[in-house]
């Protein structure tokens, strides 16, 4: 039995996706890292469609490409990250991050296949991944989480902008200390002198 062309289109997305998400999690410049994790979750979103679930896929491009990445570059500037290559990006836990990320990868892959070992599509029945199926599903049995989630990137934007306040903070008082006069430099007027040519007659 041949692969159909949809079979191989999500085959080659599939790795593309994953090289972007490589180059997100090993870049050393945090803005590339944002702009490539758009083409990841871009390419989650073209692999959705192949799977003809649309809504799944507009939402994924909506709130993930169209928020959740505009979070990120504008706590990337309030925060004053820096803009080009940056030793502090690498931490140097990389075997341990990378044992993490197999790990969970593996429980991902474990459970969501013992969950849909048994479980068959069928295609007679219309479209799985529609707009009121979905949505049945979402706001039924997982508003909850769902919420959660606007919570916390509600949190992450408060926590950029304290944050950015703070080193605000910091280089305003510094420059203020660097602004003040010095009075004891040649040339300058002390308080309650009349200046370097003080009890000089002026004609």
């Amino acid at each position: 039995m041949s692969p159909t062309g949809v079979e191989i289109a999500f085959l080659l997305v599939g790795l593309a996706t994953f090289g972007a998400a490589l180059v997100t999690v090993t870049t050393k410049q945090l803005v590339h890292a944002a702009l490539w994790l758009v083409v990841t979750l871009g390419g989650l979103a073209v692999e959705y469609l192949l799977l003809t679930a649309e809504f799944i896929a507009w939402v994924q491009v909506l709130i993930y490409v169209g928020s959740v990445v505009v979070l990120l570059l504008f706590g990337l500037m309030l925060t004053k990250a820096p803009i080009g290559r940056s030793p502090d990006a690498d931490s140097g836990n990389r075997p341990a991050a990378l044992a993490v990320a197999v790990a969970a990868a593996a429980a991902l892959v474990w459970v969501v296949v013992d969950a849909f070992r048994t479980t068959w599509i069928d295609l007679d029945k219309g479209v799985q991944g529609s707009t009121a199926v979905s949505g049945e599903s979402l706001f039924r049995h997982w508003v909850l989480p769902f919420e959660a989630l606007s919570v916390l990137l509600l949190a992450a934007l408060v926590g950029a902008i304290v944050l950015s306040r703070k080193d605000g903070d910091k280089s305003d008082r510094a420059t203020g200390r660097n602004a003040e006069p010095d009075t004891n430099a040649p040339g300058t007027n002390a308080p309650g002198t009349g200046g370097p040519d003080n009890g000089k007659e002026t004609r």
